[in-house]
C-alpha cells in the first residue's frame, strides 16, 4: 500500500462527459472527441474496483472523499452507485467515507432520493437563477427550457431529507441580477451557495486541431505559457460584472445571513483573513492537488485541464499516489505561484486572490506582461470592497466571538 505524501481530490466522471442536457456554455460535452475509440462512457467494474481501492489506498489522513460529477453521473445509474458503496465498505478499512454527488437534478426520482438519503450522498444542484436566466443556457438536447425539471428534482431531494446545496455558473446573462439570482436561490432552501465565474475562449489552432470547438486553457508547462489574446465566448461573464455581481450580493448577505448562508467565496476571503489553511484551489498559492479522473481510467492533472498532455496514467496499471505526487504534478501546481506577474506580487489582496485559477491567466497586465487573470478587475473589486467587514469579522472570530455578529453592528 502506497500513500500520497499529502492529501489530494479526484474529480469522479463514471460516465465521462456524457450528459443529457446540452447547455450552451458547457465546456466538457465535446470532449468525447478525445476518445474516438470508445464507444459506451459508462465506467467498467473494472475500472470502479481499482479506482476506489487505489484512491482510498492512496489518501494519507482517516477521511476519504470521493466526488462524482460528468457530464451528468445519473446517467451511470444507481446500480452503479449501489457497487460504489460496496466497494468502499470493501476496501474502508475503518477510514472515514464521503460521498459528493453533482447534478443538474433533471434525473432525479424517488429511487434515486432515497438512494442518495439513505447513503448520506451531499448532493449539488447545478441552477442558475429563476426561469428566465436558468433556461438562458441550459437546454436538453433537443433545446427545450429545463428549470422546471431541476426544481422537480430540488423538491425531490426536500422531500426525501437529501442534503443538498447549489452551483450557479455566473455568466453573461445571469451575472446582470444579482440580487434577483441570490433572493431565488435562498427562496428553494439553498444555504450553501457555489458560484462559478464562467470564462470560456474561442478555440485556438491546438483545439481546432484535435475538433474542440472551445480553447485549451493556458499552457502551465512548456516556454508557451500564457501568450492568447484574450478572445472569449458570448457567453462568458464580462470582469466588471463579475465585480459588481459579488459586491451586490456580499452587501445583502453581510447584514442579514452570515451564520445562516454560506456563500463559498465569502468563506474562503474570511478564511484567508483569519489565517486558515486550506480554502479552493483557484485561490491558493499553488494547484495541483485536484484531479480529474475519466470514465476508462485516465487521470488528468485538473477537471480543466483533460487534455492528451495533461493525462497522469490509468488507475488500471498505475499508482494513483504516484500519480498524484509526480513530479509533473508538483511542476503543474507550483507554476500557479511561480509564474505571477509582477502586478500580482506587488498587488495588496494577493493573499486572499493568489492570481485566480490559471485556466483564466490569459490577460495582460497594464504593463504588458503576460498571465493575469481575465477576472482580475472583478476580484480586485470584490476583495478591495469586502476588506472592511472582512476584517471586522475576523476580529470578532480572534475575540473568541461570532462573525455573525457584524449584521447587528451594521443595523446599529
Amino acid at each position: 500500500m502506497q500513500r500520497a505524501k499529502a492529501p489530494f481530490h479526484v474529480m469522479t466522471k463514471p460516465a465521462g462527459p456524457l450528459c443529457n442536457l446540452d447547455c450552451s456554455y458547457c465546456f466538457y460535452l465535446e470532449k468525447t472527441k478525445l476518445f474516438p475509440k470508445h464507444h459506451s462512457f459508462k465506467m467498467t467494474d473494472e475500472v470502479l474496483e481499482a479506482y476506489i481501492k487505489g484512491y482510498i489506498e492512496a489518501q494519507p489522513s482517516p477521511q476519504v472523499s470521493f466526488a462524482w460529477q460528468g457530464g451528468e453521473p445519473t446517467l451511470a445509474g444507481i446500480s452503479f452507485f449501489r457497487k460504489v458503496i460496496d466497494l468502499q465498505k470493501k476496501y474502508g478499512a475503518g477510514r472515514q467515507i464521503e460521498n459528493a454527488f453533482q447534478t443538474n437534478g433533471t434525473l432525479l426520482n424517488d429511487e434515486w432520493c432515497t438512494f442518495l438519503r439513505d447513503e448520506g450522498f451531499l448532493v449539488g444542484i447545478s441552477i442558475d437563477g429563476p426561469e428566465h436566466l436558468h433556461d438562458a443556457y441550459r437546454v436538453d438536447r433537443k433545446g427545450a427550457p429545463t428549470y422546471r425539471k431541476v426544481v422537480r428534482g430540488i423538491e425531490l431531494c426536500k422531500k426525501h431529507r437529501v442534503e443538498f446545496n447549489t452551483l450557479t455558473v455566473v455568466n453573461r446573462k445571469n451575472a446582470a441580477h444579482p440580487l434577483e439570482v441570490y433572493r431565488f436561490l435562498r427562496e428553494i432552501g439553498s444555504t450553501f451557495i457555489q458560484f462559478i465565474p464562467l470564462v470560456e475562449r474561442k478555440a485556438d489552432d491546438a483545439s481546432n486541431s484535435i475538433g474542440l470547438g472551445l480553447s485549451h486553457p493556458p499552457d502551465l508547462t512548456g516556454a508557451a505559457a500564457m501568450t492568447f489574446e484574450p478572445e472569449v465566448t458570448d457567453w462568458s461573464v464580462l470582469p466588471k460584472q463579475f465585480g459588481d455581481f459579488y459586491c451586490k450580493i456580499f452587501d445583502r448577505w453581510v447584514t442579514r445571513d452570515v451564520g445562516k448562508v454560506y456563500v463559498q467565496l465569502f468563506d474562503v476571503t474570511l478564511g484567508k483573513w483569519v489565517g486558515a489553511p486550506g480554502g479552493v484551489c483557484m485561490h491558493s498559492e499553488t494547484c495541483g492537488r485536484a484531479m480529474a479522473l475519466e470514465h476508462n481510467g485516465d487521470l488528468y492533472a485538473c477537471d480543466h485541464y483533460v487534455y492528451p498532455r495533461y493525462r497522469l496514467g490509468n488507475v488500471l496499471n498505475e499508482s494513483i499516489a504516484e500519480m498524484a505526487d509526480s513530479e509533473f504534478m508538483r511542476d503543474f501546481g507550483e507554476q500557479k505561484r511561480s509564474r505571477l506577474p509582477k502586478q500580482c506580487l506587488e498587488c495588496k489582496v494577493r493573499f486572499a486572490c493568489n492570481g485566480d485559477c490559471p485556466k483564466h491567466r490569459f490577460a495582460y497586465t497594464k504593463d504588458g506582461e503576460p498571465g493575469l487573470s481575465y477576472l482580475c478587475e472583478g476580484f480586485y473589486q470584490f476583495f478591495t470592497h469586502s476588506a472592511p467587514a472582512m476584517r471586522t469579522m475576523a476580529d470578532l472570530y480572534r475575540n473568541r466571538r461570532s462573525p455573525a455578529e457584524i449584521m447587528s453592528m451594521k443595523k446599529g
